[in-house]
């Protein structure tokens, strides 16, 4: 037993040249990341407010598919999601969101200052004023990295997932026509766990599509046994409800945190699709994924302690 933290800034086709421009600041956004989480933990902060905490951090990073960096629509607009859960099955989420600055902390107001679980849309945003949480106009998310990655979407004339490589003529395909979701998983040494996940979709989705982070048990999930937060292709990862496929392997099949998650990314969600971040009550870590890459980082309390995008074999 002890804590162990894990997040990720999203999974999908990320090529090894990767230039270091693209590569270093986000290497560097994930080891502060892990920090600001493992100095919360050890400062005995709720698992609950360490994966809120981690999740700010990423979303107002514009390197990130969530906040700052959040990818557009069709129609050139933004419209993020999150969740949140601990293993009490607590959980609130919001969709359709365009001024809200970190859709993780509205997520967790819906969990704990309204009867419901899922907000959206209008209502999640008249919900987001009278709660007087931080906006910025919807403009402020809209970033010409962001209208470039639109515009190359639109010429291959499709939807883009985390890290789908461009479709480009000239010579300056760099593997980063989108940047990841988010997402964060903890646990404190007494086991109690904690998941929070946000994004902003898809580049190029349809105005009011729904991917799978605010959908409980398929991006996100929380329980007893463990804390799950998933990336990749949304509608791939709702299929295959990969968050609580994890949480019901060890549940009823009794298997560890590391057997049950790579079970569901090798058998449940289709190669190239997911990546997922989990943590179970005993303190394990554990972060597969089937798509070429995820960047990721972990920590736990007897010293372990990864930063990372490829496989260890890359």
């Amino acid at each position: 037993m002890g804590w162990a933290l894990a997040l990720h800034g999203g999974a999908g086709d990320i090529p090894l040249s990767l230039p270091p421009e693209r590569r270093e600041p986000r290497e560097a956004a994930l080891r502060h990341c892990l920090q600001v989480g493992v100095a919360a933990l050890k400062a005995k902060r709720s698992p609950l407010d360490v994966v809120e905490l981690v999740v700010r951090e990423l979303e107002n990073n514009p390197h990130f598919n969530a906040g700052r960096g959040s990818v557009l629509t069709t129609k050139g607009t933004v419209e993020m999601e999150a969740c949140i859960m601990d293993d009490t099955k607590r959980c609130g989420a919001v969709s359709g969101l365009s001024t809200v600055v970190n859709a993780i902390s509205l997520a967790r107001l819906v969990m704990e200052k309204t009867p419901h679980i899922y907000l959206a849309f209008d209502g999640a945003e008249a919900f987001a004023k009278e709660q007087g949480v931080e906006t910025v106009d919807s403009s402020n998310f809209i970033t010409p990295e962001n209208i470039e990655r639109l515009k190359q979407a639109k010429e291959a004339n499709r939807v883009q997932i985390d890290y789908t490589q461009p479709i480009q003529k000239e010579p300056t395909a760099d593997g980063d026509s989108q940047i990841g979701t988010v997402g964060c998983v903890a646990v404190d040494g007494k086991g109690n766990l904690a998941t929070a996940t946000s994004t902003g979709g898809l580049v190029n989705k349809m105005v009011g599509r729904i991917g799978d982070t605010p959908v409980i048990g398929a991006g996100t999930y929380a329980n007893s046994y463990c804390a799950v937060s998933a990336t990749g292709k949304g509608e791939s990862i709702i299929r295959a409800t990969v968050a609580r496929d994890v949480a019901a392997l060890m549940e009823y099949k009794g298997l560890s945190l590391k057997e049950a998650a790579a079970y569901v990314i090798e058998e449940c969600a289709p190669k190239g699709t997911c990546g997922l971040v989990a943590v179970s009550a005993t303190g394990e870590v554990t972060m597969p994924f089937n798509t070429t890459g995820m960047f990721r980082a972990a920590a736990t309390e007897d010293g372990y302690c990864e930063i990372a995008i490829w496989p260890p074999s890359a």
